[in-house]
């Protein structure tokens, strides 16, 4: 027989109870451009974003103070969230580990501010409200316009997520999105029976 360990932090049903942390993974890895006054832009990967509010379009980003883009954000309370793919991977890594006080990202990552031709959407936001949580400041913004590439639209002008390979992030790990796997309210909606024809005899 082992020796059975007294684990504080188990539950006793084979699971762990971990201290307080945010665990709603994954979460969208997105390119966040802002300027300031003069013009000075700079990128920012955020993976704390997401929507608020429906009726009126409302987006967040939250960013700690120290981040160099911070002050660009509060000065000019505008910023652009730029979804990401695949193809753009390192790219939103490199924005997310270098610091624009001493790297030009634009020209590192071969992207440029307008037109923005590497990104499939942009969502242009103008802040609100700014609320100080804590380690992040979370910037409450309006959406005033969203740019598409009109490659990733079908025929009947919807655009399909799954054509531009976007990415998500978990716990310092980037994952792809492979496939559709449902649309909202297939799990309920009836399905479609062929109609039965006359049998012959």
């Amino acid at each position: 027989m082992r020796e059975k360990k007294d684990n504080k932090n188990s539950t006793g049903n084979g699971r762990m109870l971990w201290k307080p942390g945010n665990m709603v993974y994954p979460v969208p890895a997105v390119m966040v451009t802002a300027a300031d006054r003069e013009g000075k832009s700079n990128i920012i990967t955020i993976a704390w974003t997401g929507t608020v509010c429906t009726n009126p379009p409302m987006a967040y980003i939250s960013v700690r103070p120290e981040r160099y883009s911070y002050g660009m954000l509060k000065e000019t309370g505008e910023f652009v969230i730029n979804l990401t793919t695949e193809k753009l991977v390192r790219a939103t890594d490199y924005c997310g580990v270098k610091s624009g006080r001493d790297t030009d990202k634009w020209k590192e990552t071969g992207l440029t501010p307008i037109p923005a031709q590497e990104v499939n959407v942009n969502i242009e936001c103008r802040v609100s409200e700014i609320r100080e949580l804590g380690s992040h400041h979370m910037f409450l913004a309006r959406v005033v316009a969203v740019d598409v590439d009109e490659a990733y639209l079908n025929e009947q002008g919807r655009f399909e997520l799954q054509k531009a390979a976007p990415i998500v992030y978990s716990h310092g790990e980037y994952y792809g999105l492979s496939s559709l796997l449902g649309t909202f309210g297939y799990s309920v909606r009836k399905k479609t029976v062929p109609a039965r024809g006359n049998k012959k005899r």
